[in-house]
């Protein structure tokens, strides 16, 4: 998965809207649309509830850390972003 894919798994997991990750990220609404059917492809979930559950169940924030995928994070825009959210 992509930095911002994990992201905003993340940010769906602590319950925030497409709007308002759209705001967050600094893009549109369809955008985020469109990364959460790859993230719900690629993790082989249905509804922003499993993706959600997933990452609980991942281990929350920690979740990419605990499986290797956050080797692809790095310090830009997102990662502010999302100490700024949290």
């Amino acid at each position: 998965m992509t930095a911002k894919e994990i992201q905003i798994a993340i940010h769906v997991w602590e319950g925030l809207t497409n709007r308002e990750i759209s705001r967050i990220a600094g893009t549109t609404e369809q955008v985020i649309k469109n990364h959460l059917r790859s993230i719900f492809d690629k993790l082989g979930v249905w509804s922003r509830l499993e993706l959600a559950m997933y990452v609980a169940s991942h281990g929350g924030k920690n979740w990419p850390d605990s499986e290797g995928l956050g080797t692809e994070m790095d310090a830009g825009d997102w990662g502010r972003a999302t100490s700024v959210a949290g």
